[in-house]
């Protein structure tokens, strides 16, 4: 039987509910955990396995959709990657917010802060150790999946992978950086508009990181697994775009937070 239309109808799915759930146990668990409730942080567990278990199988069932059903018609791939670039938009927005509430304390530093910046007692990072080391991590990583995309592009398979694989390396090498550079840090978030401003700036984008590499990591399966065509691979371009997205975020922040915001 002929569709009347190229577009996808999704089938009735259990995962959009079930994971507003997952979402709402999280929520709460983080509140009750930082609250220092009992048993608190078993709640948090609870609920961020139920996030990755409706992820799972949410995925399981979009891949069988656009894989083995055939349902993802090039109607519909250009609405996914419509809505992944909104997506992308809406990322930029989030962290602009906290680009501006840098600059905002920057560039007109209060008095209860010496009237500079950096504030008066903080020691910043030195940006040609560690942070400059992660620039060139990222900036390889990028470089090394662009060339996987167009291997993939020309049928080549294993090159692909080899590609992919060199990505996940270097997000591996930035992720352990930035770990030792929390680490040895000699100021926290409590520290005030600098702590909080290099924390939640530098912490959220570790956070797209590791939600990147696990992207390039299912992409790296499913291209062992043949899921991917020359003409079809919108798993593999928007893990791509994400990360390059990634990649950007980050260069705004090291010239921004870890350069300008230490002379």
């Amino acid at each position: 039987m002929r569709l009347a239309h190229p577009y996808h109808l999704v089938t009735p799915s259990p995962w959009p509910i079930l994971m507003s759930f997952a979402v709402l146990n999280l929520t709460l668990g983080l509140i009750l955990w930082m609250h220092r409730y009992l048993n608190g942080s078993m709640v948090l567990f609870t609920g961020f396995i139920l996030i990755v278990m409706c992820l799972i199988f949410w995925w399981r069932d979009v891949i069988r959709e656009a894989t083995f059903e055939g349902r993802h018609t090039l109607a519909v791939q250009r609405g996914l990657k419509l809505g992944f670039a909104l997506f992308l938009v809406s990322e930029a927005m989030f962290f602009f917010s906290f680009f501006w509430a840098f600059f905002h304390s920057s560039l007109s530093p209060a008095v209860e802060i010496g009237g500079v910046w950096p504030p008066v007692g903080i020691q910043v990072v030195n940006p040609f150790g560690i942070p400059l080391m992660n620039t060139i991590f990222l900036l390889a990583s990028g470089m090394y999946l662009t060339s996987a995309h167009y291997r993939l592009i020309a049928g080549l398979k294993f090159a692909t992978i080899d590609g992919l694989q060199l990505t996940l390396f270097y997000a591996v090498c930035f992720m352990i950086n930035q770990g030792i550079e929390y680490w040895f840090a000699l100021f926290d978030m409590s520290d005030g508009i600098y702590g909080s401003c290099f924390f939640i700036m530098t912490g959220f984008h570790g956070l797209h990181v590791i939600i990147g590499t696990i992207f390039i990591i299912v992409a790296t399966i499913r291209t062992k697994l043949s899921h991917f065509s020359r003409e079809h691979h919108i798993g593999f371009e928007t893990a791509a775009w994400y990360w390059h997205f990634v990649d950007i975020v980050w260069l705004a922040l090291f010239l921004a937070l870890y350069w300008w915001g230490s002379l």
